[in-house]
């Protein structure tokens, strides 16, 4: 034991006075801790996985992503269709748009007919 200010203090409370005053974890914070983490990897795994939701949606007809969407937009038009009508039938900004176009045109899978306007490759 030691004395502070004339009492004495237990060597359990000078553990517990620095272990607080720098933020040392306890045995007990670490067990919250792991317990939370195994709630969290409980939840994660319960969700369903990316190629689960996306051949979910694939058996619904719809396609499953912003890129599919598109392209199924730009084949269903003959002459080509401008990124005008693609933004209000989708709803997409601009710079998704431009990156999806772009991302298409890369694949081979559009080709510009005009500046702003694109149709399916056949």
């Amino acid at each position: 034991m030691t004395k502070r200010k004339g009492k004495p203090v237990s060597f359990d409370a000078m553990v517990k006075f620095f272990m607080h005053n720098y933020n040392i974890p306890t045995k007990r914070d670490i067990d919250r801790l792991n317990d939370r983490l195994d709630r969290l990897e409980k939840l994660i795994k319960a969700i369903p996985s990316r190629n689960q939701r996306s051949a979910a949606k694939n058996n619904g007809g719809s396609p499953a992503s912003a890129t599919e969407i598109v392209l199924d937009l730009i084949k269903r038009s003959k002459n080509g269709i401008g990124i005008a009508e693609i933004r209000e039938q989708t709803g997409f900004d601009d710079k998704k748009l431009r990156n999806i176009i772009f991302r298409l045109n890369k694949m081979e899978k559009i080709m510009r007919v005009s500046r702003g306007s694109y149709k399916a490759v056949e």
